[in-house]
């Protein structure tokens, strides 16, 4: 585990925030480190930097800043510094986690497989990859126990295994690399954006046109640090992010697209849409659980409420995946029809439109 890791697990997606850390009782110590006799005075956060590989500096200050960063068993600011002989640790509010992956036996569906990926069709509400709160039960586990008896596959070595990753209540098409050469190939494509990716997606409002680019730079939003939220293209906050999307059927108050995305970054159609004013169907975290569109009638609130039963989820599945066979160079072209329970949804407004004429599609 790395030090970006350990601090991830404060909260699940979430910074340390004030002095929370060291207010909320009992804390456990994750990292410890004696000052060598012959270290010169230097700062905690630029200490902590040298001595560990795979941190990043600004997180060490916020660590600090949050009071997990001790010296001599008192929490210091990223400003102190430290002095020969002194024992400098990390302390968070939880106990150190084993996040060894091991095998579980949970169903997959698997599209394709041979000896060099396989391609995996996630329902959703499974997570991905281990993380804060989901240790086990995961997609890495279920590959795991499906590629126990090979060898050559190691879950816990990162050179193999998921070359990319969708949100929990996303549903759809994954790809995982069997070995390090796949991995690489893979991960270039994805990298260089040579690889094709699209998703349907039911969300809210209408489109004044039937295709469109959604281009912003996509952050953690300041206001909410579970959620993403779009900056202006070319800004110095957040990664740059470009969502193609059409229209492929108008229900007046909702609409189902397809999204393409040309890069792949964290909650990318849900934080572009919402941008856009068309936050996904069912997407609690970005708006889409309030009916923002339609009637006032009570006939019509228990419609969508029943929508919401239905697909109690964000509307989200990545129906096509496309890439070159790493060994073979073969194109590679999967899809996954849309689940039940959206297809269901997409059925229910798709009736509901053709009871109710009198809805405008524009």
């Amino acid at each position: 585990m790395t030090f970006d890791d350990e601090i991830d697990y404060l909260e699940p997606g979430q910074e340390p925030d004030g002095d929370a850390g060291a207010e909320q009782g009992q804390l456990y110590e994750h990292f410890r480190v004696e000052v060598d006799r012959g270290q010169a005075p230097v700062r905690v956060d630029k200490f902590l930097f040298e001595k560990l590989q795979h941190s990043s500096r600004n997180r060490i200050q916020k660590a600090a800043d949050a009071g997990f960063v001790h010296v001599g068993g008192r929490p210091v600011k990223s400003s102190y510094k430290v002095r020969p002989g002194e024992v400098v640790t990390l302390m968070l509010d939880r106990p150190h986690y084993d996040t060894t992956i091991e095998p579980e036996d949970i169903p997959l569906d698997v599209v394709y497989e041979d000896d060099d990926l396989m391609v995996i069709n996630k329902p959703a509400g499974l997570v991905v990859h281990p993380g804060c709160g989901n240790f086990s039960g995961t997609l890495v586990n279920a590959v795991a126990w499906h590629l126990r008896g090979l060898d050559s596959y190691d879950p816990n070595d990162p050179q193999v295994g998921l070359v990319h990753r969708i949100d929990k209540d996303t549903s759809g098409l994954l790809v995982v690399a069997k070995t390090p050469e796949a991995k690489t190939s893979l991960g270039a494509q994805f990298y260089n954006k040579t690889t094709h990716r699209s998703y349907n997606a039911l969300v809210w409002g209408n489109f004044t046109a039937d295709t469109g680019t959604i281009e912003g730079n996509i952050g953690r939003d300041p206001k909410d640090r579970l959620r993403m939220a779009v900056f202006p293209p070319g800004s110095e906050v957040g990664k740059a992010a470009v969502t193609h999307w059409r229209v492929m059927e108008r229900f007046g108050y909702v609409t189902l697209v397809e999204c393409i995305l040309e890069t792949g970054r964290t909650h990318q159609i849900r934080a572009h849409m919402r941008h856009e004013g068309h936050p996904l169907f069912g997407d609690e975290r970005y708006g889409g659980t309030e009916i923002l569109r339609g009637e006032r009638t009570g006939s019509y609130r228990q419609f969508v409420a029943n929508g919401f039963k239905l697909c109690p989820r964000q509307a989200l599945h990545a129906r096509t995946l496309g890439f070159v066979h790493p060994r073979t160079g073969r194109q590679m072209d999967f899809t996954s029809e849309l689940p039940a329970d959206m297809e269901q949804l997409v059925d229910r407004w798709r009736r509901y439109m053709n009871a109710n004429n009198d809805i405008t599609t524009i």
